[in-house]
């Protein structure tokens, strides 16, 4: 089974920008739709973006004009770049296979901790 492994969160000012990456162990990645999740404290885990195998992206309305959805099939690796952070976008960040998610058979990384505070 897949395992992904995020990173690049921080501690960031309101308005500033982070660049996330994950990369997944899977040799058929490139043939897989991927999405990022972020889960705040004391709320669900939400879906933010996700970027298909056929490289169509989609955003949440709450992140859409500042995130940008990426991946290289070469490296296996998802991107999540963000700008213009504000307060509400703290949280833990985390990346899967949105059918993963959907059937509820799903294992979750570490996560990667984003902080947006002055």
């Amino acid at each position: 089974q897949a395992q992904f492994v995020e990173s690049g969160g921080g501690l960031v000012q309101p308005g500033g920008s982070l660049r996330l990456s994950c990369v997944v162990s899977e040799r058929n990645f490139r043939f897989r739709n991927a999405a990022w999740y972020r889960q705040a404290p004391g709320k669900q885990r939400e879906w933010v973006a996700t970027n298909t195998h056929s490289l169509t992206t989609t955003y949440a309305d709450s992140v859409k004009g500042r995130f940008t959805i990426s991946r290289d099939n070469a490296k296996t690796t998802v991107y999540l770049q963000m700008t213009n952070l504000k307060p509400e976008d703290t949280a833990v960040y985390y990346c899967n296979y949105p059918s993963r998610v959907v059937s509820g058979d799903v294992t979750w990384g570490q996560g990667t901790q984003v902080t947006v505070s002055s």
